[in-house]
C-alpha cells in the first residue's frame, strides 16, 4: 500500500464523509453554544468585576480566577461526570478611560445608560481582535469533548479510523478543520492590523 492510500485513501473517505459530516455539525453546535454563553457570561462576569458593589466584586473575582487557573478538560470532565449526580445530563472594559464614566456622571447618564452608549461601543472596538481569536480556540478546544464520548468531529474520526483501520478519516479531519478556521484566523490578522492602524491614528 502506497503512502497516498495509507494517509488519504479516497474510498474511505467517501465512506467515512457522512459521520464526518455528521461530527462536524456537532462541532459547530459546541463551538456556537460555548462561544454565545461564554460571550454573555464573560461580559456578565467582566461587568460584576469592575462595578458590581465589593462582595459582588470579590465574587466575580474569584470566579473568574478559578476558570483561568482550571484547565478546560478538567472542567469537561468534572462536568461530564459530576452533573448527572445532581439529575442534569448532557479585556475591552479596561481600555476605556475613566474620564468617559465622569464625562457621561457628568451629563447625567445613570450607569446602565453609560454602559450601554458610551462604554460598550468602545470597549467592542478593543475587543474584536481578541474575542475572534479566542472563537478560534473555543472551536479548535470542542475538540476535547471527544475525550467524554461526544461525537464531535475528532471523536467520529477516530472512530471511523478504528473501524476502517486506516489513518485516512483522521487527515480529514484535520483538512476539515483547517477549511473551517483558516478564514477565521486571516479575518483575525485583518482585525488586528486595522486595530493597530486606528490607535496609529
Amino acid at each position: 500500500m502506497t503512502l497516498a492510500e495509507t494517509f488519504f485513501n479516497a474510498e474511505v473517505f467517501v465512506a467515512v464523509l457522512p459521520l464526518l459530516l455528521k461530527g462536524l455539525g456537532m462541532t459547530l453546535l459546541l463551538g456556537v453554544t460555548c462561544i454565545v454563553l461564554g460571550s454573555l457570561g464573560g461580559l456578565v462576569a467582566c461587568l460584576a468585576r469592575l462595578y458590581a458593589p465589593t462582595p459582588i466584586r470579590i465574587l466575580a473575582i474569584a470566579y473568574i480566577d478559578i476558570f483561568r487557573a482550571v484547565p478546560a478538560l478538567v472542567v469537561l470532565t468534572m462536568i461530564y461526570y459530576a452533573l448527572p449526580f445532581v439529575g442534569i445530563r448532557f479585556s475591552g472594559f479596561e481600555a476605556v478611560p475613566r474620564g468617559q464614566f465622569e464625562a457621561a456622571a457628568a451629563l447625567g447618564l445613570h450607569m446602565l445608560l453609560t454602559l450601554r452608549k458610551v462604554v460598550l461601543p468602545q470597549a467592542l472596538k478593543v475587543a474584536i481582535p481578541p474575542t475572534t481569536s479566542n472563537w478560534v480556540s473555543v472551536i479548535k478546544d470542542t475538540s476535547l469533548a471527544s475525550v467524554v464520548a461526544i461525537p464531535e468531529l475528532l471523536k467520529q474520526a477516530t472512530d471511523a479510523q478504528a473501524l476502517m483501520a486506516n489513518p485516512t478519516p483522521i487527515l480529514a479531519a484535520a483538512l476539515i478543520y483547517l477549511v473551517l478556521l483558516w478564514p477565521l484566523v486571516r479575518l483575525i490578522g485583518y482585525l488586528e492590523k486595522r486595530s493597530r492602524e486606528a490607535k496609529e491614528r
